[in-house]
């Protein structure tokens, strides 16, 4: 059995992941904090475990698999390091908003809001197509997207009643977490 695609699922998550831990800002004075996105977490953990539900150890994925994965791993880690980045202090694990929170519609914000859960969805992606056969894959994008929505509308609610319509026309302009698909704005 080839390690390869296996070390690149290891390290290709954790270069994905790095900019979340070194991006960790403390003394911020939450004015509104959401705890129900955490529903969503929830589910997008429970997708990347459906993926982890195969005998995927007792063989080696085509090489083709390890191709695309790559080329989705690369996608979120240039996506994730962006973000990080466009988010600065602004960045935490729970759905908040603090007093000198600003609406950040700059980098990767200006393509999608959501352009973290885009680079979760890729290492979804990336994983899914080595590790686990397609109807595995199939469930898991379904309820990731479920809870990535969950997690966007709250979000989407908390900037919204930060920033008005200010919020209202970015969110009108740029569509959620996948690039030129855009559901319409309730």
């Amino acid at each position: 059995m080839n390690a390869y695609p296996y070390i690149l699922l290891a390290f290709g998550s954790a270069l994905w992941a790095a900019p979340f831990f070194l991006n960790r800002h403390k003394g911020q004075v939450l004015i509104r904090i959401e705890k129900r996105a955490r529903w969503g977490v929830l589910l997008q953990c429970l997708a990347y475990s459906i993926l982890w539900q195969s005998d995927f150890w007792k063989k080696s994925p085509e090489h083709w698999r390890t191709t695309v994965a790559l080329c989705f791993f690369a996608l979120a880690c240039l996506i994730s390091w962006t973000a990080a980045r466009s988010l600065g202090r602004q960045f935490r694990f729970d759905a908040a908003v603090d007093s000198a929170h600003m609406l950040v519609r700059s980098g990767p914000y200006s393509i999608v809001r959501h352009p973290i859960y885009t680079s979760m969805f890729c290492v979804l992606l990336a994983t899914g197509i080595v590790v686990s056969p397609f109807k595995l894959l199939l469930a898991s994008i379904a309820v990731f997207t479920v809870g990535a929505f969950i997690r966007m509308k709250i979000e989407d609610n908390l900037l919204q009643a930060q920033f008005g319509a200010e919020f209202v026309e970015y969110q009108q302009r740029v569509p959620g977490f996948l690039p030129f698909f855009k559901l319409p704005v309730r």
